[in-house]
């Protein structure tokens, strides 16, 4: 049987027929030659190009060899044109894994897969001890309603209801309470030592248990957690003289709690969750410019390729009930060609080039900008001769002439290049001066480093298996890559470096979380697993940094609560309200440093 590194690089000899059969190659940028590459990259021989997968393979094959046809020279690993790196793709049960209920002095063994389960983001941990019920594990006095109220849940473990009670309203108040992982937050911060999962009858009508699934989210919840069936819940509430059924009727008729302990019961847990790793590749090409000096700098021009394979549930599909092949046409085939198009028009002007240029193809964004997070941890070149990063990510759905260009604030020039490139109103701009924002740039922009990210926004068919090849705008497209070719190539031409500028923190983005009332201001840095948060920057003019945190420190308490993860900490923030002052702890390297955040309003 041969490797994969051996068929891959014969699938990589086998493009050029392919192409010289289907495609007449052009220097300038053609809508008809973005319409092949995304066809290609978009169909079902790809499988969605989930980071990892075969198809993720065969994509970053055809990239390299697009890149080699070009002339560029390799610049990932060991003279090839790919930057391979590890990364957790998923869990899998290990062998240690035991439940079993003391009651009475009699114990019952659950059965593993069929009465319980380990949830995917549980720790490797072992728990016994007493058992409380706390509802739906919603802590919100603010809206007259707290599941842990008069609960002792201390070196217990918690029984917990998924999902939120129904509320009369259109929107239910307590969504923003519903995520699994914002239960196991709460309950461990009141000093819960264990969570117990069970899906309620006005919530399901079969009482299966959960799937084991990866949530994408770097750090376990710091605490056994598992879900149990209805029939196994019953059993243990028996001695309490109600069942679920009777507990979740009672919630939803009267709005309010019925938390209780659950007397003569113990539980012994031990859970063992292993994580999966797979490797994919980011894929690097090289021109070099023909100024003496200036062919010393380098401008980054990118794109991820990676998308969501075929879908599912933790996928990030917005259709996670089906298991199809989501093409991922727009997102981002269509950025990823617009790369193959600039590094084929750049390298036919190769000698007009005074800086360097630097083609970079991502992979597992999708699973938290993974492959630019590497690469500016890995860089195949020096990130101090960067200059700037320019990052195309859905550029295939251009209407009403709608561009959307972040970073324009990122560098003095910016602003005015893109505008200037404008002048005939071929797009009807919207400029974010911000640097950070959902795609790949934010990596680079994080490390201190000028950027743009063109965009024309999200559709009907984002993150869906309809995001297919025909729905793209090629014409648009076309105009697109065209005008980023121009943008690129006056920041190639520049005598002066583009100088970076921080940007002040937008009163209308702020910080990730459920809390729509505060915001520090904080980065998150999802390429590296650590336990507490670990920031690959802070906003300018943020709380955090008026408070001193800087990028790359990991937060590891947030107030009283202990951050294990970033959940704890989103979850933490938002028990909080503008005007807040919070002691956070993080570490600096070798440091324990404690600083004093005041919390500001996030509108």
């Amino acid at each position: 049987m041969k490797s994969r590194v051996v068929l891959q690089a014969m699938f990589v000899c086998m493009f050029p027929l392919f192409l010289a059969a289907q495609n007449k190659r052009l220097p300038e940028v053609t809508k008809e030659e973005l319409r092949a590459h995304v066809k290609y990259l978009a169909s079902d021989e790809l499988e969605g190009r989930k980071a990892g997968s075969a198809g993720a393979d065969k994509a970053a094959a055809y990239i390299a060899n697009e890149f080699s046809l070009d002339g560029l020279a390799p610049m990932g690993d060991r003279g090839t044109f790919f930057q391979r790196f590890d990364f957790v793709a998923g869990v899998k049960l290990g062998t240690k894994n035991d439940c079993a209920v003391v009651e009475q002095g009699k114990e019952h063994a659950l059965i593993l897969n069929e009465q319980y389960r380990p949830l995917g983001f549980s720790s490797n941990d072992t728990f016994s001890g007493d058992v409380v019920f706390a509802g739906y594990g919603i802590s919100a006095p603010d809206k007259n309603y707290d599941d842990f109220n008069g609960l002792d849940v201390k070196n217990k473990a918690v029984i917990v209801l998924r999902y939120a009670p129904t509320t009369d309203s259109t929107r239910n108040e307590f969504d923003q309470f519903s995520s699994l992982r914002y239960k196991a937050s709460k309950a461990k911060e009141l000093g819960a030592r264990a969570l117990i999962v069970v899906t309620g009858p006005l919530d399901s009508d079969s009482d299966e248990l959960m799937k084991l699934s990866y949530d994408q989210a770097i750090g376990n919840a710091g605490l056994p957690a598992v879900c149990i069936t209805r029939a196994a819940a019953d059993e243990f509430l028996r001695s309490a003289g109600t069942t679920i059924k009777k507990l979740q009727d009672e919630i939803v008729k009267s709005k309010h709690p019925q938390s209780m302990p659950i007397k003569d019961l113990t539980i012994d847990i031990r859970t063992d969750v292993e994580e999966i790793s797979n490797r994919s590749a980011n894929v690097v090409g090289f021109l070099e410019g023909s100024d003496p000096a200036l062919k010393n700098e380098v401008l980054v021009i990118g794109a991820h390729y990676d998308h969501l394979g075929y879908g599912g549930e933790g996928s990030g599909s917005l259709k996670p009930d089906t298991v199809a092949i989501h093409h991922g046409a727009d997102d981002n085939a269509s950025g990823t060609s617009g790369v193959l198009e600039l590094a084929q028009a750049f390298a036919s002007r190769k000698n007009e080039l005074k800086r360097s240029l630097l083609f970079v193809s991502f992979t597992g964004e999708e699973e938290g900008l993974l492959g630019s997070g590497y690469f500016v941890k890995n860089p195949t070149i020096p990130l101090d001769r960067t200059v700037a990063m320019i990052n195309m990510d859905m550029i295939g759905r251009l209407n009403n002439r709608k561009l959307i260009v972040y970073g324009t604030g990122t560098s003095r020039e910016f602003d005015s290049l893109v505008t200037r490139h404008n002048a005939d109103s071929t797009f009807v701009l919207s400029l974010v001066k911000d640097g950070y924002g959902p795609s790949d740039q934010s990596s680079f922009y994080g490390k201190q480093i000028p950027v743009y990210f063109f965009f024309t926004d999200l559709h009907s068919d984002y993150h869906r298996p309809s995001d297919t090849w025909d729905k793209l705008n090629y014409d648009g497209m076309e105009k697109v890559v065209r005008f980023v070719e121009d943008v690129a190539f006056d920041v190639d031409q520049e005598s002066i470096k583009p100088k970076y500028i921080a940007v002040e923190m937008p009163k209308a983005l702020g910080n990730v979380g459920r809390s729509y009332r505060v915001t520090m201001g904080t980065i998150p840095d999802f390429g590296e697993q650590v336990e507490g948060v670990k920031l690959s920057g802070v906003r300018e003019g943020g709380p955090a940094a008026k408070a001193g945190i800087q990028g790359g420190d990991i937060i590891v308490k947030f107030g009283k609560v202990d951050v294990k993860n970033l959940y704890d900490f989103t979850y933490a923030l938002g028990e909080h309200k503008p005007g807040d002052e919070v002691e956070v702890v993080v570490k600096r390297g070798k440091e324990i440093l404690t600083m004093k955040v005041k919390l500001e309003k996030r509108n």
